[in-house]
């Protein structure tokens, strides 16, 4: 599904780093490191291990990857639709990986729900799961438009995101990007 969303041209080369090393555990690494740089740069701030998915497993690990496929489905939305030819790649692909019912019913649900940038934000339950949502949208908005940058923004804040912790989250993903 993350390959499915990632439609433009920065997504698809960091999407393809990532899913050469494991997705979203490669996703939780990239929040980790950022997660860990911020910290280390914030006066007062006691630290601690961020626990992002890929030091996560079980109930934990679930909770994580659907509040990333909710962001992911958010930010491919963000240019105000998901058109017949992506909803048709993205059914086609959830067959593939079982066709499970109660899945194809969440997607559904989720692709034909208004875009709420709240309701998106909602899902995270920590710091860090929040700093893997926000990756995981910086990775599939089009920077060139102006409707899905503004989201990002607007993420960011719903997710009560410190404006440091934003610029390094976006460093850490344009690191992730191969050198052209």
């Amino acid at each position: 599904a993350m390959n499915l969303l990632m439609g433009n041209k920065k997504a698809r080369k960091v999407g393809g780093n990532l899913a050469m090393y494991g997705g979203l555990a490669a996703l939780g690494v990239v929040a980790y490191k950022a997660y860990d740089n911020w910290q280390k740069n914030q006066p007062g701030v006691v630290m601690h291990e961020p626990r992002t998915i890929d030091r996560l497993s079980g109930a934990q690990a679930e909770e994580h990857s659907q509040a990333i496929l909710r962001a992911l489905i958010g930010a491919a939305k963000a240019d105000g639709h998901i058109d017949e030819r992506e909803r048709t790649l993205i059914d086609a692909e959830i067959s593939k990986i079982g066709g499970d019912p109660q899945l194809v019913r969440w997607f559904d649900q989720e692709l034909q729900k208004p875009l709420d940038p709240a309701e998106v934000a909602a899902a995270s339950r920590s710091p860090e799961m929040a700093a893997e949502m926000y990756i995981a949208s910086a990775l599939i908005v089009d920077e060139d438009s102006y409707m899905e940058r503004v989201y990002l923004q607007e993420l960011s804040r719903q997710l009560k995101l410190d404006p440091a912790l934003v610029s390094e989250l976006e460093r850490q993903v344009s690191q992730a990007a191969p050198r052209a």
